[in-house]
């Protein structure tokens, strides 16, 4: 894996950076997208200096497929390859149907479904050409809904959809796609600060191995739909 180059969207806090920093430890060079320049600079250079690989970091808001093609564009300037592309960008509004508005419904679609649609969309023509790696970050609520989830629950039932569908597209031309769908992870999402009170959920380090180890699998082998969950519920 050394040398070879990641592409993830959401990549400065989170489950992005946390694979960023696993991919970073096997010598994987990469760019994180973030709709902040200042959040992306920020975790590109913390990368970069404490594992000593190239990191940069580029302002794109996934719901613009404009933005994205020209990230990739820099990418390909500046590492002239994409080898993986981790399409992690993600946000929750969660409500009643009653009370689910328009504005939100469009967010949470735009920004977890048709972002993962522009991120694979605007990199297939690199992944063709290194016979790479694409994954979406789904959900256990890719499968399992709840009441208070309409617009999560469609978004992420529909990237593992979508996923599962490019996998099918995309294995003839040697590119691997797969989705990793996690329960509660340890991360800024909803707003919230992780503390030791998170404790027990899955940690993005958790989620940064389970990229590695997709990565380092025999190509023969493809596990297409991952399912990951705390091995323990919270303490009540």
């Amino acid at each position: 894996m050394k040398d070879k180059v990641a592409f993830i969207t959401g990549g400065s806090k989170g489950i992005g950076f946390g694979i960023a920093e696993s991919l970073a430890q096997e010598g994987v060079h990469s760019v994180l997208t973030s709709r902040s320049q200042e959040n992306a600079d920020e975790a590109a250079k913390l990368v970069s200096e404490k594992y000593k690989v190239k990191c940069v970091g580029v302002k794109a808001d996934v719901r613009d497929f404009k933005a994205l093609e020209h990230a990739v564009k820099h990418t390909l300037k500046s590492f002239g390859q994409i080898d993986y592309v981790i399409a992690n960008a993600g946000l929750g509004r969660f409500g009643s149907i009653e009370d689910l508005t328009i504005d939100h419904w469009n967010e949470v679609i735009d920004t977890n479904l048709t972002g993962v649609f522009y991120t694979i969309k605007s990199t297939v023509e690199a992944l063709t050409a290194s016979k790479g790696y694409f994954i979406s970050i789904s959900s256990l609520a890719g499968t399992n809904f709840f009441a208070g989830g309409a617009a999560y629950n469609a978004s992420k039932f529909g990237v593992t959809g979508f996923t599962q569908a490019v996998m099918l597209d995309l294995r003839h031309k040697g590119v691997n796609v797969s989705t990793i769908m996690p329960g509660s992870v340890a991360t800024y999402f909803n707003g919230n600060e992780p503390d030791n009170s998170d404790a027990w959920k899955i940690q993005i380090e958790d989620i940064g191995e389970i990229v590695v180890d997709l990565f380092k699998l025999n190509p023969r082998s493809l596990p297409s739909k991952i399912e990951v969950r705390p091995s323990k519920p919270p303490k009540k």
